[in-house]
């Protein structure tokens, strides 16, 4: 298939395909015509790539998976390289929990303390009515 068969199989644009391919996640194959031409795994590697990126992944922990799937493995996640850069993203994702907590933790203690310091409306008076008669 051509770049742009590929990149609307994949949904990515072609301006994508071809920075994957300068970083070296996507290899460039050209027909004789000089057209670029991928097959159906170069579709599974930008499908990788796209499953990860959508996860928080950079480009950059992509390439253990990709390389993994170019070295024949059913899956990008086969490869001990690639189960490296899952713990390491659990850890980063496990810290960055940590901080939010501590900062809702904060964020609440805040709102407590303005809402305790809010002026009370005074409580309305019972108001009669007028003389009966």
């Amino acid at each position: 298939m051509r770049i742009g068969e590929l990149a609307k199989r994949a949904g990515v644009s072609t301006r994508t395909l071809r920075y994957y391919e300068s970083l070296g996640l996507l290899p460039e194959h050209r027909a004789a015509n000089g057209y670029r031409v991928y097959g159906d795994d170069d579709l599974r590697l930008v499908e990788q790539i796209r499953v990860l990126q959508d996860f928080g992944f950079g480009l950059e922990e992509t390439r253990p998976f990709v390389e993994c799937l170019r070295a024949g493995h059913p899956t990008g996640d086969s490869c001990p390289d690639s189960i490296g850069v899952y713990r390491d993203k659990l850890a980063e994702i496990d810290a960055l929990i940590g901080r939010l907590r501590a900062v809702r933790d904060q964020v609440s203690a805040q709102l407590a303390g303005a809402e305790a310091r809010l002026p009370r409306a005074p409580e309305p008076l019972c108001q009669m009515e007028g003389p009966r008669g």
